[in-house]
């Protein structure tokens, strides 16, 4: 079986993600709904995935695209004065979210390969005065961002589309200041996927066909000097993800977690 080039993944979830700007239908994104089904209910889905209520209401009107398979914020432990980075920050839900907990003292950088979402989340940044985040083009395997930036990198499923993710981990050691946090919602794989899964390009762009074993994201971080590493699945979530792909058993293979991880802090 020819196996899938990296590329051709890239493309695709660039296609996919893309569509979703204008259409607001998940495709087969990371959302209930999937594969051409009627626009979903945003925030309905947020709820679900463990957000407030309150924190659904907070953000511009057009940030909740109701993508995500978790809440990276419930881990994050945000303080003021912190700068977060989001990776694959889409509509920009968590950044604004982000923002309010960090405060003005504080900043927030989104990035995001789909260019209609970058459009889409600065004009939300500027229409709504949100001076402190800011959104920047660019691929999660070549962060936009100079070394030792961020105190937080926080993400929502968006690690598993990638084709690359021992870069991926390497770019947000990088980016991390000595002693930053990583704190990461995504899909991570509980048993090994079927080849036909994996090289089917839907579920690619659906959060699914990309995940990684749990012991695998471990040996990645690792492998990049994270300490403190936790892969806390969620069993719980195998409920909604039987819902991205309809009459599949993909929810046997795959869960969501809550991904933590601490660049060690520079020693005296």
């Amino acid at each position: 079986m020819e196996i899938l080039k990296k590329d051709e993944i890239r493309q695709v979830v660039r296609q996919r993600y893309s569509q979703i700007v204008d259409t607001r239908q998940s495709g087969c994104g990371c959302a209930p709904g999937c594969c051409g089904a009627p626009a979903v209910d945003a925030a309905s889905i947020s709820r679900a995935l463990g957000y407030s209520p309150e924190e659904v209401g907070a953000v511009p009107e057009g940030a909740n695209l109701g993508l995500g398979c978790g809440n990276p914020q419930a881990i994050a432990a945000l303080k003021p004065g912190e700068v977060v980075l989001d990776l694959g920050s889409g509509g920009g839900f968590d950044c604004f979210l982000a923002a309010r907990q960090v405060g003005e003292t504080g900043r927030v950088i989104g990035v995001d390969m789909t260019p209609e979402m970058i459009s889409r989340t600065r004009a939300n940044a500027a229409k709504t005065g949100h001076g402190n985040v800011e959104f920047r083009l660019g691929e999660i395997e070549n962060l936009p961002v100079a070394d030792n930036t961020a105190d937080v990198v926080i993400s929502n499923c968006v690690i598993n589309l990638s084709p690359d993710k021992p870069r991926v981990f390497a770019e947000i050691y990088r980016a991390l200041k000595p002693g930053g946090r990583l704190a990461v919602s995504d899909v991570v794989a509980t048993a090994q996927l079927p080849d036909a899964v994996r090289q089917d390009l839907a579920l690619h762009a659906g959060c699914i066909a990309g995940a990684s074993l749990i012991a695998e994201v471990e040996a990645m971080l690792q492998g990049c000097g994270f300490v403190d590493i936790r892969v806390t699945p969620k069993e719980e979530s195998r409920t909604f993800i039987r819902e991205w792909a309809p009459g599949t058993n993909v929810a046997d293979f795959v869960v969501s977690a809550d991904i933590h991880a601490v660049k060690p802090a520079v020693r005296s």
